[in-house]
């Protein structure tokens, strides 16, 4: 049986990381769109998006999470109540992952 991992991510291949980051972002410009403007700095300022695909995985999976935060942070603040928890793991995850990146470039 298959084995667990820490990372959700682990196992995806760079084209499943980027096609998620596609359409997580699809969710990030619709809610935009909606008038949450200020709630992805964070993602923004990591200068990434889906289409840049010669971007290391690395890269990608920091942006999944990253914008998984925001994303969750902004549905919280909304009708959709048991995201803060959401946003809480992707901020933990993407802060674990950017130290162990950095870690790499030593």
């Amino acid at each position: 049986m298959y084995k667990q991992k820490k990372d959700m991510l682990v196992g995806m291949h760079k084209d499943e990381l980027i096609q998620l980051h596609t359409l997580m972002a699809q969710m990030k410009n619709y809610l935009e769109e909606k008038g949450f403007t200020n709630e992805f700095s964070a993602y923004n300022s990591l200068a990434i998006s889906p289409v840049h695909v010669h971007r290391s995985k690395a890269e990608h999976k920091l942006a999944i999470f990253v914008l998984g935060n925001s994303l969750a942070s902004v549905m919280s603040k909304d009708e959709f109540s048991g995201f803060g928890r959401t946003s809480e793991r992707m901020k933990e995850l993407a802060t674990r992952l950017q130290q162990r990146m950095l870690q790499q470039n030593l």
